[in-house]
């Protein structure tokens, strides 16, 4: 019985301290209170869109790529849990395929099953607005509807995915 106790105290603080986070510790160079950087993206339609263009919109900006297996595990819960659930609300959402041809974009959302639009981040220059050059995807931006971030994800955690949640379900109410 102690052990398992030492154990959950263990994992809570794994899980609390994940959450807890700065997010120059996660890899990311923009913060929670600061206007995104404004960018355009070619999605896989060749349609063209602009960030700031969809001000008045709550928007999420998913950082993935083929070869991420968190991105392939959270793109299913991104797909069920918010996109589905808010697809018709003065919602966007967009994943940017990190460096990466859209034969291999096409195979990610083949794979996982997903119908939000992606659009593909030609060397990585969208994804270098929001972080380092080289750190990690999966990641997650909320932007409110003045297109200010509101919250940052890194990884895939259940807790953390929950509170996006409930950020977004919380915005789209205003």
């Amino acid at each position: 019985m102690r052990k398992l106790i030492s154990a959950i105290i263990l994992l809570m603080g794994i899980v609390i301290s994940g959450m807890a986070q700065e997010p120059e510790d996660r890899g990311y160079i923009v913060n929670v209170g600061e206007m995104a950087p404004d960018f355009e993206m070619n999605l896989m339609d060749g349609t063209q869109v602009k960030l700031s263009d969809l001000k008045g919109k709550v928007v999420m900006l998913q950082f993935t790529a083929s070869w991420c297996g968190v991105c392939r595990k959270e793109m299913p819960f991104i797909e069920k849990e918010i996109w589905q659930i808010n697809k018709n609300k003065d919602f966007a959402l967009y994943g940017l395929d990190r460096d990466e041809p859209i034969e291999k974009a096409q195979k990610l959302i083949d794979a996982t099953g997903i119908t939000y639009p992606i659009a593909l981040d030609e060397g990585g220059r969208i994804f270098e607005q929001y972080a380092m050059k080289n750190s990690g995807i999966t990641r997650n931006v909320i932007l409110n509807r003045e297109g200010k971030i509101i919250f940052l994800t890194r990884l895939f955690n259940q807790e953390e995915f929950s509170a996006m949640k409930k950020v977004i379900e919380k915005e789209l109410k205003k």
